[in-house]
């Protein structure tokens, strides 16, 4: 049986590795996961805003605030 690990355990794991992030305005950002505080603001690195499956915009390095994030995803 896996061992449990705390959310912030599972994020940290993720670290370094690309994520899909998606937030409450149904916006969606794929990009490496660099940093994360316990509000889950998180800073992603070569990040891409994603829609209907395709790269709308890059924008490389951006803070997301927790506040506005729904999901937190490996992208691979």
């Amino acid at each position: 049986m896996p061992e449990m690990q705390r959310p912030l355990d599972t994020l940290n794991s993720a670290k370094g590795k690309r994520v899909i992030v998606e937030t409450k305005n149904g916006k969606q950002y794929v990009g490496k996961l660099i940093a994360f505080d316990i509000h889950i603001n998180i800073v992603l690195d070569d990040t891409e805003e994603v829609e209907d499956n395709e790269v709308k915009r890059k924008l490389g390095k951006v803070f997301l605030r927790g506040d506005t994030i729904i999901l937190i995803s490996p992208s691979e």
